[in-house]
């Protein structure tokens, strides 16, 4: 059957294609999301890789399976966004209020979320052996975040090898390197995540007793604006995000001092709409207009959980809502 399709498709019957390739294509646009931490981004790429893998099918010759000639295309056509200058701008409004000096760890300004709808049904293609990361992990916003801050090509193969288990051999001939150089920048890549983990606490189950209590605690404790009830909630190590904004805050001290400065912005927004984002809890936040009462929406955030506390809480621009179904006015 599938040499059937692969024939047809060669011969140029755009129908045989699209059945080749649609099995892949959820799992493509994860891969290019987790390349790129944006939706946006991982969508032009997925549409571009699909269509070099068109234009290009009548010369594959099948000496790799269809999933890994696509994962070579797609790869490369990230590579080739990172390393391009047109990648896009970095552009926010600031914030209303003046707001303290920023950790400055190494922020993360490209990054979006990455809706739990798109998650469902994806291939059950298991990782290969190499494999060190769950497809849980590896899809949570703190990894997506660790993961930009590598180089293009120790990002290309961390995921390659620890996310899709791809061997050395097989990751060097898809980056078209040597097993030397992509054994060396995969050394580098593991260093600089494992530095970067916030937590060894695993998150509760989703949809458990555990996570629902956790979360009804933060809901009231932010539509309450109660920032000491908030900062419990927190680990002593947490961090507050808010990309493209280059406002980033670890430790609840910084943390404490950030939610002190933006207060009376932040107690506008009293009514949170839950969502899911990279398999973590999420919600969209709305402020009443003082006029007519109705709300509107004024971010999206996404809690990430270590035990029975909160390590992160990234709050994102209102751009993203579409993609969560999140309306701009409740009324």
């Amino acid at each position: 059957m599938l040499a059937d399709l692969l024939q047809r498709a060669r011969d140029g019957d755009r129908d045989a294609f699209t059945a080749l390739v649609e099995p892949h294509r959820g799992e493509l646009q994860v891969h290019c999301y987790r390349m790129l931490g944006s939706i946006q981004d991982a969508e032009d790429a997925l549409q571009e890789t699909l269509l070099s893998a068109w234009l290009g099918v009548e010369g594959f010759e099948g000496r790799s399976s269809v999933r890994t000639w696509l994962y070579r295309i797609a790869t490369n056509r990230c590579l080739n966004l990172l390393r391009s200058s047109g990648r896009r701008p970095v552009t926010a409004a600031p914030l209303p209020v003046a707001t303290p000096e920023p950790t400055r760890l190494g922020e993360v300004l490209w990054l979006q979320p990455y809706p739990d709808v798109l998650l469902e049904g994806l291939s059950d293609q298991a990782p290969g052996p190499e494999a060190r990361y769950e497809s849980r992990e590896a899809i949570s916003l703190a990894f997506v975040t660790a993961v930009q801050l590598l180089p293009p090509n120790q990002r290309a193969a961390l995921l390659l090898r620890d996310v899709l288990g791809y061997r050395a051999r097989e990751t060097a001939e898809l980056l078209g390197l040597t097993e030397d150089t992509v054994t060396n920048a995969l050394k580098r890549g593991r260093a600089t995540m494992a530095a970067a983990r916030t937590s060894d606490q695993p998150p509760p189950a989703p949809g458990s007793a555990e996570e629902r209590e956790l979360l009804d605690r933060f809901v009231a404790a932010f539509t309450e604006h109660d920032i000491d009830a908030l900062i419990a909630l927190m680990t002593d190590e947490a961090w507050v995000r808010m990309p493209p904004l280059p406002l980033e805050y670890h430790g609840t001290t910084a943390v404490h001092r950030f939610f002190s400065a933006v207060y009376t912005h932040w107690r506008e927004s009293d009514h949170l709409v839950p969502i899911r984002a990279n398999g973590q809890p999420a919600w969209g936040a709305y402020a009443p207009n003082p006029a007519t009462g109705i709300l509107h929406i004024t971010g999206v955030y996404v809690l990430d959980l270590a035990g029975d506390r909160i390590s992160a809480l990234t709050r994102f621009e209102t751009t993203v809502a579409p993609y969560f179904g999140l309306p701009r006015t409740l009324e």
